[in-house]
């Protein structure tokens, strides 16, 4: 577009020199990246280069259009032999010197790049290379492949980064680490590699070191080795990190054969391919489901065109049979089993379950295999309302732990590790540790907020090593896909710690840890709190779950999820118990369509989740710096940033903005920093819009605004904010048109107010008051009922008898929230809560069977629109527990208090 202005103005004559100096801009910005891509290349970057700086205007624009419909197409693949045709060409305008259609109509072919890394490719070898990859490799083939080879550690790793089509990488065995063409994207990461080897820490081959690394970085990626040593002579840790090791490779067909072999395991996908094979499958059906093969759908003289929108292949492939070639969920033992293990290998766990009916089931299903009645679970009160159900299910004795809160936006956040850390001393002091099973949080919540997983894990494990740890990770499935995110999910922080505590370093560490702690005084909170705790090698355990909501992030149907486990004891201690609670909450009916989604999500994650989440996270950053940077949205809108959502204490690297004026090195070093140390970060593609200043609130902002205006879907607000979040199937063009509408609401407002008078002035004024400045304390856990509560000292209630004695209709009473509620609880009465009150979204509930009520909880409901609080009813009112009921509870707790035996809450009452 810059080219075709430049040529016209030029032919015009008019002045240019401003579009000048921003193609010049763009050509710096590119020039040391060419390097990484096998099209257009680095000699064509330079012709375009040489038009410009010798006027070339026509030529320059001609040139870059006939490239840009070939980098457009497929036919990039095979530009290289036309590229000098282009240069050739006579230019006239509109020509088309290579037609496109022929390659853009073969899409069953799939393409990717294969990195070389060698250090003595001369420009000859290159060429011989690429000529016999030629000479073995077919057009017809179903997946084909172009080269780029590089010479050494820092061009291999900035391509990895930068170049998202590199599918596999085939390494030789030694060469340089550094390169010639620096750029500071990975310049921090390269000074440590160099002084370590500097330092003489330790020494090896450095086409084993970079295998290593991408292994860390990228590990979807097919690996392979040229290695000058025997086979034997290459230890355990190589031969993990490579898919395959060459040993004198001269011959590359076998290389090539690798490659095919390493992608099409990837783009495997067994239980989709079993559930398409099936429906090409002439069936005679005579089981339930009269809907299968469409005979009761395509004969019908009523619905027929339900088979017109849906299509015939859904209902070729709707059965309920687990045999000829398809599998069963309870008891997989071929294709879901397969695709299972796959999903374990791309996600990093040790096993992975498929979980149709979406992650509240998976939620319950992990609560009921790990807990048993009478345990103690460690929960965040904002975590989704399925976890809280699940310890009901189980009789667990829940102590609610209290996140931090934001006030002004009406927000909560995470829990601090020292809040847990103080929840867990207390159980120490009492006697009650060995109660404590389960320790459950969100990662990430609703507005982005994500913890420092292996961090929390590793202080929580040395005051208790066997503690189960429970990640609802439902909005952070995609998180495995890039390196920065992956550091900071259940499974990779598990294998992290597994790695770390059987090593001989830790052992070290430890031992210097616990020489210093044993000098202070263990019965200190401060000697545990005021410091990071290491536990001990010989008795940790590492035992983490996380279940995952594969629809909300990634290409799976409505309500896909897994269910990740990386835990050392599972076959010893909870494989039974597991396979029990999946039975019970799975389906003998599972959709077999959502199955299959959960297949291919798994596929495009192995081969291009790391390419969308990029994108994703690129568009993300556009929206915040365009809407905080432009003056009209940045009147009335504010996206917020790090430093508004965490507060200062839990971000020790100081990290603000992801939208700075310092220099993009410095930029990604203090961003990386904060995602490796800060005890919490923000997920930049969840864009948290304040709206305060605009006079409306999150409701009303929500319905009359976005959805009845421009038909825009959010899933959560607050009073004065809405959450919008990217995925990876945004688009470029949603976002725009995110950002236009967002200008539209800014200048109906303003023409708004230029057409108020004095009184209407007033009322927006008190609005905006309301909206930023007079607005309701956020409440913490209160506390349970004395009749509830397991224990005076901890805390932990009995949830599970106050929510069935809740069900009871004639124990309860409604209690509407006006004047009456706030005369009862000022004369002095407790009330009681007898169900869950669930404002809904987030989905997180503010009150719990058991739960005493409070004036700031009751002033937080009055603020929120009563439709959407589940568990209240407007017509009724809330629903708290008769004043005789909970004189009878107290009078039968001071009866077990004062008699050793036990008796049943229930049964008094």
């Amino acid at each position: 577009m810059s080219t075709d202005r430049l040529q016209s103005l030029d032919a015009c004559g008019q002045d240019i020199s401003t579009l000048k100096e921003k193609i010049a801009a763009g050509f710096k910005i590119l020039e040391p990246i060419e390097l990484y891509w096998k099209f257009p290349g680095i000699n064509a970057f330079r012709r375009l280069q040489q038009h410009f700086e010798r006027q070339e205007y026509s030529r320059l624009s001609w040139e870059v259009t006939q490239i840009i419909r070939l980098m457009s197409s497929r036919a990039e693949l095979y530009a290289e032999a036309y590229m000098d045709q282009i240069f050739a060409s006579e230019q006239k305008d509109g020509q088309q010197i290579i037609s496109v259609d022929k390659y853009n109509q073969n899409s069953n072919q799939l393409d990717f790049t294969v990195l070389f890394v060698e250090d003595d490719m001369t420009p000859e070898k290159e060429k011989e290379l690429r000529h016999k990859l030629a000479e073995i490799s077919s057009n017809k083939d179903k997946f084909i492949y172009q080269i780029i080879v590089l010479s050494n550690v820092e061009d291999a790793l900035t391509a990895l980064m930068l170049n998202h089509s590199i599918q596999c990488c085939v390494i030789g065995y030694d060469f340089p680490l550094r390169s010639n063409n620096r750029l500071s994207l990975l310049e921090k990461y390269m000074s440590r590699l160099e002084q370590a080897e500097l330092a003489g820490e330790y020494y090896q081959p450095r086409g084993l070191t970079l295998g290593a690394i991408i292994h860390k970085l990228r590990p979807e990626l097919d690996l392979y080795l040229l290695s000058d040593v025997s086979v034997v002579d290459v230890d355990a840790d190589t031969h993990q990190n490579f898919r395959r090791v060459f040993y004198n490779q001269e011959d590359y067909l076998e290389v090539h054969l690798s490659i095919i072999q390493g992608i099409e395991k990837r783009y495997e996908t067994p239980f989709f391919d079993a559930l398409r094979n099936y429906s090409k499958e002439p069936t005679g059906v005579f089981h339930a489901m009269p809907i299968s093969r469409g005979n009761s759908i395509f004969k019908s003289d009523w619905i027929q065109d339900m088979g017109e929108f849906y299509g015939q292949n859904l209902f070729l492939a709707e059965t309920s049979a687990t045999s000829g070639g398809l599998d069963s969920l309870l008891h997989p033992t071929g294709p879901l089993k397969e695709a299972q293990n796959l999903a374990a290998k791309s996600f990093g766990s040790r096993q992975t379950f498929f979980v149709t009916n979406g992650t509240s089931t998976a939620n319950k299903i992990v609560v009921q295999a790990i807990v048993t009645p009478g345990d103690i679970v460690l929960v965040d009160q904002n975590c989704h309302k399925s976890h809280h159900y699940g310890i009901v299910l189980v009789g667990a004795q829940p102590l609610y732990l209290n996140a931090y809160s934001l006030k002004e936006y009406s927000i909560y956040g995470a829990v601090p590790l020292k809040e847990i850390k103080q929840q867990l001393l207390k159980f120490k002091r009492e006697g009650q540790l060995e109660q404590v099973k389960m320790v459950l949080l969100t990662n990430c919540t609703f507005d982005g907020i994500v913890y420092n997983v292996k961090g929390v894990m590793e202080e929580i494990l040395a005051i208790k090593p066997d503690l189960v740890f429970l990640w609802d990770e439902a909005w952070f499935a995609f998180a495995g896909c890039t390196s920065t995110y992956r550091e900071r999910t259940a499974m990779q922080a598990a294998t992290n710690l597994h790695t770390r505590y059987h090593s001989p370093q830790y052992r070290k560490e430890y031992a210097a840890f616990k020489e210093q702690f044993d000098r202070l005084d263990p019965e200190d909170d401060d000697t545990w709190l005021n410091q990071r705790l290491l536990p001990d090698p010989d008795q940790v355990k590492i035992r983490v779950y996380s279940t995952q909501s594969t629809h909300k992030s990634l290409s799976g149907m409505r309500q896909s999820s897994m269910i990740h486990i990386w835990d050392e004891e599972f076959n010893r201690r909870s494989e039974i118990d597991f396979l029990e609670a999946y039975m019970t909450h799975t389906t003998t009916s599972p959709n077999y369509q959502i199955l299959a989604s959960l297949d291919l999500a798994r596929r495009q994650v192995d081969l291009e989740g790391f390419k969308l989440v990029h994108s994703q996270i690129d568009m993300a950053m556009i929206v915040r710096e365009k809407v905080n940077t432009h003056p009209l949205l940045g009147k009335y809108f504010k996206i917020l940033t790090p430093e508004e959502l965490i507060p200062e204490t839990y971000r020790p690297s100081g990290l603000k903005s992801y939208q700075t004026q310092e220099e993009p090195e410095a930029k990604f070093q203090r961003i990386e920093q904060a995602w490796e140390d800060d005890e919490f970060v923000v997920d930049p593609t969840r864009l948290t819009l304040y709206i305060g200043k605009t006079g409306i609130d999150g409701y009303t902002f929500q319905n009359s605004v976005l959805m009845e205006k421009f038909n825009i879907q959010v899933n959560k607000v607050s009073l004065n904010t809405v959450l919008f979040m990217t995925n990876i199937g945004t688009t470029w063009g949603s976002v725009t048109y995110l950002l236009d509408c967002l200008q539209k609401i800014a200048e109906g407002l303003e023409q708004e107010l230029r057409q108020y008078n004095q009184v209407e002035i007033k009322l927006f004024e008190n609005k905006l008051q309301q909206l930023t400045l007079n607005l309701p304390s956020l409440p913490h856990f209160s506390e349970f009922y004395s009749g509830f509560r397991s224990h005076p000292a901890t805390g932990q209630g009995d949830m599970r008898s106050a929510y069935f004695l809740g069900l009871d209709e004639e124990k309860i009473e409604y209690l509407k929230l006006d004047n009456e509620i706030d005369e009862i609880m000022a004369s002095g009465r407790e009330l009681v809560s007898s169900t869950f009150i669930i404002p809904t979204p987030p989905g997180c509930p503010i009150l719990v069977p058991g739960q005493v009520v409070t004036g700031a909880i009751v002033f937080l409901m009055k603020q929120l629109a009563p439709d959407a609080i589940h568990g209240y009813r407007p017509d009724f009112g809330l629903p708290v527990f008769a004043q005789y009921v909970l004189d009878s509870l107290n009078k039968t707790t001071e009866s077990a208090m004062s008699d050793s035996s036990y008796t049943d809450p229930l049964g008094s009452v």
